[in-house]
């Protein structure tokens, strides 16, 4: 799975998105698109890296997370 990696995500200037069910403990990674691509980052750390996807690849791992066979 090809991935690029953008060091400090605050520089993006992207609408972050996390789930609506996400807690406020701040254990969560947020989603953005970004250059054709995805980004992924955690919520936890907004000046941290972002590690972009292509929308399948992107979709191949949330349905992989979902269906618990990561």
């Amino acid at each position: 799975m090809a991935h690029y990696i953008i060091t400090d995500a605050s520089v993006m200037d992207v609408s972050w998105k996390k789930a609506s069910t996400s807690g406020a403990n701040g254990n969560c990674v947020e989603l953005a698109p970004y250059q054709n691509r995805i980004a992924i980052r955690d919520s936890k750390s907004p000046h941290g890296p972002a590690i972009l996807y292509s929308h399948s690849a992107a979709t191949t791992l949330l349905i992989s997370l979902k269906s618990d066979t990561f």
